[in-house]
């Protein structure tokens, strides 16, 4: 055996062993995070976790379901505001600009991703909740509407990167058949292109989804941290990681309401999870359009 051949053996191994610790290293997160949170359940009841309506930790009221309308509410308007947006993004970059737009946009897409969460949350601190505040006519500022504009922003990187590859990425003959047959460039689009990519654009939406559930400061900061369950997206909430990052440091260690936030983690550990397969299944599928 040569020394290529060698070399290419050893980096194989190498590179599967990296892999391997890596899911390792997953596992054993997913169970330090499983084993807190079961403690939590020896005082606390599934059904009072799950269905409960009040997070009152000083009164050992610990019902999830304010955290996650609070999660929900902030990840609905960031959605809304960022899948349009990236889309259309994405499709103006792969289909109607030149090369030098296209370059200009890249850069401001990647500026974008690069800018620390902290620096957006002070920005709607001190600027968009303020005027939140003025153009609703609202006694504050800091609600799920102030979260999610913001939190847009941070997930907006990553869909348009993802959906702009996705596009470009398909066969030519998709756009010159369309258009061969007699269709003009926004049909084509529509009804070709957008339909053909769907798998890889869906993939960045899901991966934009959990940036979005994973944030933490911006939404410590702007959504006024109040677990309440009822209101719109107009009223303060508290969404599951700002309440880990905003009680885990005082907490009691080893007390029940300890615990119980290690619980929250694995429901946004379950959430995560779920949110990467579903965006790794789609980009299978996408790779396997783009083989035919």
């Amino acid at each position: 055996m040569n020394l290529r051949k060698i070399v290419d053996k050893c980096m194989k191994y190498c590179i599967f062993l990296i892999g391997g610790f890596n899911v390792v290293i997953v596992f054993l997160i997913f169970l330090f995070i499983l084993t807190n949170s079961m403690k939590a359940f020896e005082d606390v009841s599934l059904s009072k976790f799950f269905l409960g309506r009040e997070w009152i930790s000083l009164s050992e009221k610990y019902g999830l379901l304010p955290l996650l309308s609070g999660s929900f509410r902030v990840t609905l308007v960031a959605l809304g505001i960022s899948v349009p947006i990236s889309i259309m993004s994405a499709v103006y970059m792969a289909e109607y600009a030149n090369k030098k737009t296209r370059d200009i946009f890249k850069l401001l897409i990647e500026t974008m991703s690069a800018l620390p969460s902290v620096v957006l949350g002070y920005i709607g601190l001190y600027v968009l909740s303020a005027l939140v505040k003025n153009i609703f006519n609202l006694n504050t500022g800091l609600t799920a509407l102030t979260g999610g504009i913001l939190l847009s922003f941070m997930a907006i990187p990553t869909m348009v990167s993802i959906s702009d590859d996705a596009i470009r990425a398909l066969d030519p003959s998709y756009k010159e058949a369309s258009l061969a047959m007699g269709a003009n460039k926004l049909e084509t689009v529509v009804k070709i292109i957008l339909p053909a990519a769907f798998p890889g654009i869906f993939a960045g939406i899901m991966l934009g989804f959990g940036r979005i559930i994973g944030e933490t400061i911006t939404v410590l900061m702007v959504t006024g941290n109040a677990p309440i369950l009822g209101g719109g997206i107009l009223s303060p909430v508290r969404t599951l990681t700002a309440t880990i990052a905003a009680e885990m440091g005082e907490v009691v260690n080893g007390s029940t309401h300890y615990y119980v936030l290690f619980a929250v983690g694995l429901v946004l550990f379950g959430i995560s999870f779920i949110t990467n397969t579903i965006a790794d299944y789609f980009i299978n599928k996408s790779r396997k359009i783009m083989r035919k």
